[in-house]
């Protein structure tokens, strides 16, 4: 099975404001860094944006991927399963309320159902190279965005 590890983060100047997302795709010797910039969102958007597009560059399925981010809220929603309880209820959280970003959400699902996906946890700005460039490719995107 063909592996390739992901490192991603999103950024907002304000939030909602103009955001940021950056990817590193590391395969083998290969890396391909990825950005963009949205106008109007929120930080939790972006992160999501990351972690989507990076994996719409995989062109083929049935790899393990392993993605590092930085958001909780990400990692958790894949490893405690609430993406699970969300579709079971409908996409409601545990409030009854609507999940927030499900378009984005049911994006990543469809995305992640391709390979198998593995989401690890790592701490934002803490000198893991790859995660600060994530941030700071996320943040380049906001800066090309706003000119």
């Amino acid at each position: 099975m063909k592996e390739v590890t992901i490192y991603t983060d999103g950024a907002c100047s304000g939030n909602p404001g103009p955001g940021g997302w950056g990817a590193v795709l590391i395969y083998g010797e290969k890396i391909k860094e990825i950005y963009g910039y949205e106008d109007n969102t929120t930080n939790q958007r972006m992160e999501l944006k990351a972690v989507i597009e990076a994996l719409k560059m995989l062109k083929v399925t049935g790899w393990k991927v392993e993605v590092y981010s930085d958001s909780a809220y990400i990692v958790n929603a894949f490893n405690q399963k609430w993406i699970e309880n969300w579709e079971r209820n409908g996409w409601k959280n545990s409030k009854k309320d609507p999940v927030a970003n499900q378009d984005l959400w049911k994006e990543l699902v469809e995305l992640s159902s391709r390979n198998t996906v593995i989401l690890k946890k790592v701490k934002g700005h803490s000198g893991d190279k790859w995660n600060d460039r994530s941030d700071e490719l996320a943040r380049l995107g906001i800066k090309e965005g706003n000119q």
